[in-house]
């Protein structure tokens, strides 16, 4: 039978009736398709988008004002690619009814005090053009100075969204700091332990998703108001198996696989009620401690970093050599 010859509801729409949906792109044509709530976007998606035909007259006006300012060439791209970046974002705004990610440079990651000023001045640049801060995630890497940083912008009504997430005292540390949003990196938790000879026998024996369901439960435990955001999907069962997190947020490819499939999706996870169990706070002590006992989120939040500033760089990169042409 076809999809247009069924009643049922496509897995995708299942899914929207309890997670909120978020696309994990800055291609607007697919946000305009598949209509998620949120979306998010980084430098990679940013370099990509930037040779996308609507963007076209953002990056030419960016560029041409860029050349007539002058100044060192390096500092010149590295404007040109902030504002790009909230360009991109403020499009994405207009196409979706709840909140655009933007990321903080990962390269100061390990700085709370410039990443809060970097925070702050995307912020000004989003409400100039328009967009209030109530409609942006700061994204920030989940270091213990990215944790201070977010706790700082959250009292100032920034909200962040916390990435990189791979341990448990990673995770509390964010919600006990009073992050809007954590990200937890299904996908890369499998990767490292697949690269090491541990594939899983099931999706629920899934290091990724066992994690976010943890993570999941102990916050509702704590009866934390952090939102628990599974992301880095290699697979439409990865996704599936979360059905019922808080939000997820997803690539085109695999929302177009759900969209495609009309198989009853049913919910996995369930909020417990809060408990009253007294829990010692999250100090930097144990916060290192922790993540220098465990392997895979040291080296997975350490080559993130490096992966996210590596695309800053060559987004810059190539916005310097279209200030040249």
């Amino acid at each position: 039978m076809s999809a247009s010859a069924t009643a049922s509801p496509s897995k995708l729409a299942q899914l929207r009736d309890m997670t909120v949906v978020v696309a994990d792109t800055g291609d607007a044509g697919a946000i305009e398709r598949l209509r998620p709530v949120d979306c998010t976007t980084n430098p990679t998606l940013v370099r990509k988008a930037l040779d996308l035909p609507v963007y076209a007259e953002l990056v030419e006006r960016e560029l041409e004002a860029a050349r007539t300012q002058g100044g060192d060439p390096a500092e010149t791209a590295r404007s040109v690619v902030d504002r790009l970046t909230i360009g991109v974002g403020v499009h994405l705004s207009g196409l979706v009814p709840g909140r655009v990610s933007t990321e903080v440079d990962a390269d100061l990651s390990y700085d709370t005090d410039a990443t809060v000023a970097k925070a702050r001045e995307f912020i000004a640049l989003f409400e100039a053009a328009g967009v209030k801060r109530d409609r942006v995630l700061i994204k920030i890497a989940a270091t213990w100075e990215g944790i201070r940083a977010a706790e700082q912008l959250q009292r100032e009504g920034i909200d962040c969204n916390l990435t990189l997430i791979f341990n448990h005292s990673q995770a509390i540390a964010c919600a006990e700091a009073g992050a809007f949003l954590i990200s937890p990196f299904v996908g890369r938790i499998l990767d490292w332990h697949v690269a090491r000879g541990d594939t899983p026998a099931s999706i629920d024996e899934d290091p990724g998703v066992r994690f976010v369901r943890d993570v999941y439960a102990e916050f509702k435990r704590r009866g934390s108001r952090t939102v628990v955001m599974g992301a880095s999907f290699r697979s439409t069962a990865q996704v599936e198996a979360l059905a019922g997190c808080d939000r997820l947020t997803i690539s085109p490819e695999l929302l177009e696989k759900l969209d495609a499939d009309y198989g009853d999706l049913p919910r996995v996870l369930v909020p417990e009620a809060p408990d009253d169990e007294p829990r010692t706070p999250i100090d930097v002590t144990r916060f290192t401690a922790d993540l220098e006992a465990d392997a895979m989120a040291s080296e997975k939040l350490r080559d993130g970093i490096k992966a996210f500033a590596a695309d800053l760089d060559a987004l810059r990169a190539s916005v310097a050599a279209r200030l040249q042409s």
